[in-house]
């Protein structure tokens, strides 16, 4: 493994053709020589944390989506999180954001915390899986900011983090879905 990408962005580039991942934006939390673990931050459910994890609608609000973080572990709850403390988090990502320990309670969730999002399982990738699909060309790599994490435009996010990269990428970011609408 030549780097790590982990507090990377990943997006889906137009070739990917999985559809767990089209036009994905996937943060990664952890990079290393034995795989990769992320939670796509572009795709809100229908469902709200309250529906979902009565526990975390103190922490993270009940009105508030739960996000389809990757088809691994679907059923499985995943949390990332703005650190008031970044001490109190069990893996930070980017700065103060990270995950919080499988020992937190709920309860405490909201005090050690600015901001919270839940996510319904995360992206894995096996031992040399991910670099393997980055030398393919399926997913670009840029650099992550809070507010990516935390967007209030998930739906957008992939089109605006691709415009933000510049040069040709900013064409990418207008493709329409079906390029043979255009």
């Amino acid at each position: 493994m030549e780097h790590s990408l982990a507090g990377q962005l990943l997006l889906a580039s137009p070739n990917l053709r999985d559809p767990n991942f089209a036009r994905t934006v996937v943060l990664i939390g952890i990079h290393n020589e034995e795989g990769a673990m992320g939670v796509v931050l572009n795709r809100p459910s229908q469902t709200t944390v309250w529906e979902a994890v009565p526990a975390l609608k103190d922490a993270v609000g009940e009105q508030e989506a739960v996000f389809v973080g990757g088809p691994v572990h679907p059923s499985s709850v995943v949390c990332l999180a703005e650190f008031e403390d970044p001490s109190a988090a069990a893996v930070l990502v980017l700065g103060r954001i990270g995950f919080p320990g499988h020992d937190v309670q709920p309860e405490l969730l909201r005090e050690v915390t600015a901001r919270t999002r839940v996510f319904a399982g995360f992206a894995g990738w096996g031992e040399g899986q991910l670099e393997a699909e980055v030398n393919e060309g399926d997913w670009l790599s840029s650099a992550a900011l809070a507010e990516d994490v935390f967007t209030d435009q998930p739906l957008r996010l992939w089109s605006n983090v691709l415009a933000r990269k510049g040069g040709g990428f900013s064409l990418l970011a207008r493709m329409p879905l079906d390029p043979s609408m255009n």
